[in-house]
């Protein structure tokens, strides 16, 4: 579920709180006063201490981040983004898109890790990657054209007041 803000821990200074904890434990101050400073459960102070006397200061070093590892590393991270980079049609697919259950696909191909194409969204996401829709245009439509198009007709349909041309709604 995360935490209420989302914001992402700093356990460098928890780790700095609970050997404070320690610390001040240490000179002599009563676990109540601990708490109260660090603003933390007396029970909280009381566990610190337990697992200082059971394991030392390494027991009150950081665990680390809590939850399931990821399912890619760092490299095969890389190594999906340079294929991302590459064109959807040099693997075999008939359009230039690249869609979530194409990258799944990718992703099992070349790492043997299942994805669900929902969440490959929230994996391209933290890639830095962000949702392109294909400007629809004719396949028939001729740039040259166009362009003249745009330059001479398109400012004098603009400038033309409704209804004047002859037409009714």
């Amino acid at each position: 579920m995360g935490n209420p803000r989302g914001q992402r821990r700093d356990f460098e200074a928890l780790e700095r709180r609970r050997l404070e904890g320690l610390r001040l434990f240490n000179k002599g101050v009563p676990l109540a006063e601990i708490a109260r400073e660090l603003k933390v459960a007396r029970q909280t102070v009381s566990r610190w201490v337990r697992q200082y006397r059971e394991g030392g200061r390494e027991a009150l070093r950081q665990a680390g981040r809590a939850g399931r590892l990821p399912k890619l590393g760092a490299g095969q991270l890389r190594q999906l983004e340079k294929i991302l980079l590459a064109s959807p049609e040099a693997f075999g697919y008939p359009t230039p898109l690249w869609t979530c259950p194409r990258v799944a696909e990718e992703i099992e191909a070349h790492f043997g890790v299942r994805y669900h194409p929902g969440h490959v969204w929230k994996l391209l996401r933290t890639m830095g990657f962000s949702c392109q829709r294909p400007v629809g245009r004719a396949v028939e439509r001729d740039e040259k054209a166009v362009e003249p198009w745009k330059r001479k007709r398109w400012p004098a349909i603009q400038k033309m007041p409704a209804g004047k041309d002859g037409r009714s709604s």
